[in-house]
């Protein structure tokens, strides 16, 4: 099933009726809830808890050197049967060799537990590069890595379907479609025709550029979400766990049901992280998008 062959409105509307569902995972953090970073027992604890709550076997992470996330999550992956999709942030030249070299020193020892690897988070959308020039840092690093893994970007859902991104469609082996119809401000009873429509402009502008559903990269949606803390508000999109379950069960669980692979933000609640403001002004609490909580119970049903 692709989503050039189905009407965005009908996807919103639509039962599930595909046979095959996506593949779900989590974005997941490298810190404890006191700041401290994780140690590979704690991302064991995460493993089995996303276990026991979902179907989830894969996970992603943002930054390989970040808390020594590459070298500490690997071995906890593969004694609990997950795959990892590492993340290098390629912002400044240090972190983009911090978090190569970081790969480059596990990647034999941990082949078969690392899924891919992704050059950026809506690196596009902050405008840090050109579509060319993130080619450019996707092709280095599948070099680097010798070809053996696969290697591409993750972005907001608009770079793509403007076109931003058309420069990394041939060299990028897997994409990532960032989606959340939370930060377009749309309330809860609209947010999973938003959410769908968003990837189903993604999809095809990258089908389009690729020459056909059989041409494009592997395709993922990277993140999407709803923040569980009450007040948490942009616009008329409402933080709340109720309206948090509104989303997974007719968002999230549709996507999947569809046959479409997804990550949702994120597994588990970050206290740690600092106080922030949206872009309208308001309080953008960061510290209640996980599925559960800190620690790590889950705030409601995540099987789909």
């Amino acid at each position: 099933m692709r989503f050039s062959t189905i009407a965005a409105t009908a996807l919103a509307a639509a039962p599930a009726i595909v046979s095959a569902a996506g593949t779900m995972g989590f974005a997941l953090g490298t810190k404890m809830p006191n700041d401290d970073c994780k140690k590979q027992s704690d991302y064991e604890a995460d493993f089995d808890a996303i276990s026991q709550a979902s179907v989830a076997k894969i996970v992603r992470g943002y930054a390989a050197n970040d808390c020594d996330f590459a070298k500490t999550v690997l071995p906890a992956a593969k004694k609990k049967g997950f795959k990892v999709m590492l993340g290098i942030w390629p912002d400044v030249e240090e972190s983009f060799n911090n978090d190569l070299n970081a790969i480059k020193g596990v990647v034999k020892s941990y082949s078969d537990s690392i899924y891919a690897v992704t050059v950026g988070s809506e690196t596009l959308y902050r405008g840090n590069f050109t579509g060319s020039e993130l080619k450019d840092k996707i092709s280095q690093v599948k070099k680097e890595l010798g070809g053996n893994i696969k290697v591409g970007t993750a972005d907001s859902w608009n770079k793509y379907a403007d076109g931003t991104a058309d420069p990394i469609i041939g060299t990028a082996d897997i994409i990532l479609i960032n989606a959340f119809a939370f930060w377009q401000g749309d309330d809860i009873s609209n947010a999973t025709h938003v959410y769908l429509d968003d990837m189903f402009q993604a999809v095809t502008h990258i089908e389009k550029i690729a020459g056909g559903h059989d041409k494009a990269p592997e395709i993922w949606n990277g993140e999407t979400g709803w923040p569980t803390a009450v007040g948490t508000d942009y616009d008329d999109a409402k933080g709340g766990t109720k309206n948090a379950e509104q989303f997974w069960k007719n968002g999230f669980c549709s996507l999947l049901d569809w046959g479409f692979n997804a990550f949702y933000f994120e597994a588990f609640d970050e206290p740690w992280k600092p106080s922030s403001i949206g872009d309208n002004g308001k309080v953008a609490d960061e510290t209640t998008w996980g599925a559960m909580t800190a620690d790590r119970k889950p705030k409601f049903a995540l099987k789909c």
